[in-house]
């Protein structure tokens, strides 16, 4: 019987040599190219990330799409998910193909769907190629990659060095290169590694080789992933931040001066201050369901139009596609602006706090301040808890049922339900439950007045529902 493949809030994934396989990834590349064939599509853009085995699938997908009479621009050697996407667009093509698990561990890899936008698939796109996928390919032989050639059908595209050149147009590097300080930048051993060793080459990296089994670490950039980038700024002063993006670097972590997460939440609201008060700009706010309400906050100051959405970068693409959207972004690090593809870029997000630190003269910390100034202080946090799936099915049973009423001494006092349960305490304290769309796992978030709190508000909360 055929593996069930399932595309979930971010692509289909799967662990290498289990159901992540060649024939899975014909399977998966043959749909694509059908989709492609129906709706007048001419041209992809494949890239890989730093994986293993990415360049094996690649050229298996591109085989696949040129059986279908497909041209496919291929990338030359790894590249980020963002540069694929903005691939597309520079080679107008319809559709780009990325083989990245993300942040998942390294056992993983994936394939995500990107439109000729340069973001996301919309979810009604994606549905209609997983509806597609057949049980086996159905193709009796793929062409080699040479005769692909010979009938113009493939074709090498340098996509890094078309992104660094996007890149270099948009941002005063010269500002940020001359600003004091210097910064340490951790890859993840992901794909990020080289553009920032070629935009930065000042900075103190961490993990920057290739290395596809990255130690056994998921390349998320979180701070229980990211203590030796913590270490490095805390133990040497001249170092005044921290850039950190996940395998295929649409995805960030910051760390200011002192060696302290500055996670999503944080960064989003940098983001919208830079953008709205000290760049002029105007759209509308755009953000995740597990985001902190400081952003509703914020944009409600600034008199700017908000809509949150569910888990998932792709719900916020699809309206940063016809809406002039400022602002986008979802608690896991991926993050948008306006004047970009509508793509979430890890690397691009890290350049605008930069610039900002570079145009103010401010540290992090002094972003920071800025924007509690503003909203107030807050902390976020969050468990990924390994449970049975029983268990967590019947955690799932239990938020709809509306047994919850309160987590130790935190009674609820109201619960939202746009994407999971968002668990109300009053006095902007919350916690919310959600199964993962990319991994076998239940996550908690919290957000507090401080980590402290976030942390009681969490280990009450994994009390009661386990």
């Amino acid at each position: 019987m055929a593996t069930s493949i399932k595309f979930g809030t971010d692509g289909w994934r799967a662990i290498i040599a289990d159901d992540y396989t060649v024939d899975n990834v014909l399977r998966v590349a043959e749909a694509t190219a059908r989709y492609m064939k129906k709706h007048g599509m001419k041209s992809a853009v494949i890239g890989y990330d730093c994986r293993f085995g990415g360049l094996l699938f690649t050229e298996t997908t591109a085989r696949v799409l040129g059986a279908f009479g497909i041209k496919c621009h291929v990338a030359t050697g790894f590249v980020s998910t963002p540069m694929v996407s903005l691939g597309v667009v520079k080679t107008k093509s319809q559709i780009g193909i990325v083989i990245t698990a993300s942040h998942n561990p390294p056992s993983y890899n994936g394939f995500k769907l990107k439109a000729a936008y340069g973001g996301p698939m919309i979810p009604s796109g994606i549905a209609e190629v997983e509806s597609m996928i057949p049980d086996a390919c159905t193709l009796s032989e793929l062409p080699s990659l040479s005769d692909l050639a010979a009938k113009k059908l493939i074709k090498d595209v340098d996509l890094e060095a078309m992104y660094l050149r996007h890149v270099r147009k948009n941002f005063d590097l010269k500002a940020i290169k001359q600003s004091a300080g210097r910064m340490a930048y951790d890859a993840m051993y992901g794909a990020g590694q080289r553009a920032v060793r070629k935009l930065l080459p000042r900075s103190l990296f961490l993990h920057c080789d290739l290395n596809p089994g990255m130690h056994g670490q998921a390349p998320e950039p979180i701070h229980r992933n990211l203590t030796l980038l913590s270490e490095t700024i805390r133990k040497n002063p001249k170092i005044t931040c921290g850039l950190a993006n996940d395998g295929d670097a649409d995805r960030i972590g910051m760390y200011d001066e002192d060696g302290n997460f500055v996670d999503s939440h944080h960064l989003l609201l940098i983001l919208l201050l830079y953008l709205y008060k000290y760049k002029e700009m105007r759209g509308k706010v755009v953000f995740t369901f597990s985001v902190t309400d400081k952003m509703k906050k914020m944009a409600e100051l600034f008199g700017l139009p908000y809509e949150i959405t569910k888990i998932g970068f792709k719900y916020i693409a699809e309206i940063m596609t016809h809406e002039d959207v400022l602002v986008g972004g979802e608690e896991s690090g991926g993050l948008a602006v306006k004047g970009h593809i509508p793509e979430r870029d890890g690397i691009w997000m890290g350049l605008l706090v930069l610039e900002f630190m570079a145009k103010t003269g401010k540290t992090i910390k002094g972003l920071v301040q800025e924007v509690y100034d503003l909203v107030g202080a807050f902390a976020s946090d969050r468990d990924d808890l390994h449970i049975t799936e029983a268990q967590k099915q019947a955690v799932i049973a239990a938020c709809k049922a509306g047994k919850y009423k309160a987590f130790g001494n935190y009674s609820i006092q109201g619960v939202d339900d746009i994407d999971g349960w968002k668990f109300q305490f009053g006095n902007e304290k919350w916690v919310m439950i959600r199964p993962s769309g990319t991994e076998p796992v239940l996550r908690v978030y919290a957000q507090g007045p401080d980590l402290a709190e976030c942390r009681r508000m969490l280990d009450a909360t994994k009390a009661t529902i386990l």
